[in-house]
């Protein structure tokens, strides 16, 4: 199990792998949060969010990552699951900061299809 003091660590490692540029506007920076929030799409107690960007008119734009989401999902994973598992949502979540600025919604698109797949999977299983 990873520690949320290890996260905090692997995460700073992670945020210096992006370039410079990635962070214009952001002013917020990157939060991590110790909750574990269910998405509302949940159906069964499982679909956590790991990660968000947000936009709020008194923080700015920023990203929080959800160590205990996280923990949740991985558990006693090693190290390297986290950290891979880590950078995806990290890297996934400046992409939407990325396209936003650009006023581009291809992620949106593609997280909604990932939902619309969840329900229809949930669906089956009924």
């Amino acid at each position: 199990m990873i520690s949320i003091d290890q996260f905090e660590k692997i995460l700073e490692t992670l945020a210096e792998e992006l370039p410079t540029e990635f962070y214009e506007q952001l002013n917020g920076g990157i939060i991590v949060d110790p909750g574990h929030p269910l998405h509302p799409a949940d159906e069964s107690g499982d679909l956590y969010i790991m990660g968000e960007y947000r936009t709020d008119p008194a923080m700015g734009k920023y990203i929080v990552m959800y160590y205990g989401s996280f923990r949740r999902v991985l558990g006693r994973a090693d190290e390297q699951e986290w950290t891979d598992e880590m950078r995806e949502v990290l890297r996934h979540e400046f992409r939407h900061h990325i396209e936003g600025r650009a006023g581009v919604r291809d992620l949106e698109i593609w997280d909604e299809e990932q939902i619309a797949a969840y329900r229809a999977r949930r669906r089956e299983q009924d």
